[in-house]
């Protein structure tokens, strides 16, 4: 014999309150004075009663949940937008459903679509195809906002880092300390972020008359291997550069290994800077210079977005950019 589901007419009677009562107190739809809050709370937990999501999705038309879609839940980066998303998110009574993309456009719309299916409220995502189209999505009116990497042609939500502005002060600084051989490991270039620091990057050594030496450039790889391999090819070179600026963390991991294993002193022999900062850079020995971006904020002020987008706050689309700091440590010292 299966034991009965508890329902909302039970708590209220057990609680002795009008079911209304009940159902201001769970959806905080109305003020109820404390004690009886307290009561409905007590009756709820000696029935083991749970609010019915689904039912109540079906009369309101939310689900009261989101979802984010991110292309790499590995990068140290993404955590801590996950961090701010989810605070705004909680404080919004919404629960969060996360997706990771593995950097593969195929899985990307594979997710998108299923998050559609399950008629989440709306989406947040870290674009992993930079073509991928979400017109169709926003001409229904469906709720989306991209965070950090921006698709090609996107006029709708966004928020993301000044990535452009962040480049040319790593770069400006190297250049001040003296350094002319400068190389460059960038990420995909197709992708907004990355090429907004290739282009910072290529703007202040351009201002200083300095060469963009093909040699030194290298893009396309987003992992530690390449970091690594990249890293043994330029460290042992016979023209080896007298810095290095790696735009992306994984790569930088893959650096900083290879510099070990050649026993390349820093930053006497080389300076390094890398972009993005975590507990590991600044343990790092040397202490490492970074561009840090406001992780945590970019996914607070794009889950806020989204809030505001979903509730109709806003009807016109929003981009947002914050500013990156430049944080000078000590793998980076004067040119030798």
């Amino acid at each position: 014999m299966h034991k009965k589901t508890p329902t909302m007419q039970d708590v209220a009677r057990l609680a002795e309150v009008s079911i209304a009562t009940v159902s201001a107190v769970i959806n905080k739809t109305a003020v109820v004075s404390a004690k009886r809050s307290e009561r409905v709370r007590k009756a709820m937990e000696a029935l083991d009663y749970h609010p019915d999501h689904i039912a109540r999705s079906l009369k309101t038309g939310k689900t009261q949940t989101v979802g984010i879609i991110l292309p790499d839940v590995t990068n140290p980066f993404y955590p801590e937008v996950i961090t701010g998303a989810e605070e705004v998110a909680h404080a919004n009574q919404y629960s969060v459903i996360l997706c990771n993309t593995n950097e593969d456009p195929v899985q990307e719309l594979q997710q998108l679509n299923i998050l559609f299916g399950h008629r989440v409220d709306g989406v947040l995502i870290g674009c992993t195809d930079p073509a991928i189209s979400l017109d169709g999505l926003t001409r229904r009116r469906f709720p989306i906002v991209c965070f950090d990497r921006i698709p090609h042609g996107f006029q709708g939500d966004s928020v993301t880092t000044d990535n452009f502005h962040g480049a040319y002060e790593a770069t400006r600084h190297l250049i001040s300390l003296g350094h002319e051989e400068i190389a460059l490991l960038v990420g995909r270039t197709e992708l907004s972020t990355h090429l907004a620091r290739l282009e910072g990057h290529r703007k202040a050594m351009i201002e200083s008359r300095l060469p963009i030496l093909g040699e030194y450039s290298f893009s396309g790889g987003m992992e530690v291997k390449t970091g690594h391999e990249i890293g043994r090819h330029l460290l042992e070179a016979r023209n080896r550069p007298s810095a290095i600026f790696c735009t992306n963390n994984k790569l930088l991991l893959g650096f900083v290994t290879a510099m070990r294993e050649s026993g390349v002193h820093c930053p006497k022999t080389i300076s390094v800077v890398g972009y993005d900062d975590f507990a590991w850079t600044e343990n790092f020995y040397p202490r490492l210079t970074v561009v840090a971006q406001p992780a945590r904020e970019l996914g607070r002020r794009a889950m806020q977005q989204l809030m505001k987008r979903i509730k109709g706050d806003i009807s016109t689309p929003t981009q947002i950019t914050l500013e990156p700091e430049l944080r000078v440590r000590d793998s980076t010292g004067p040119r030798r």
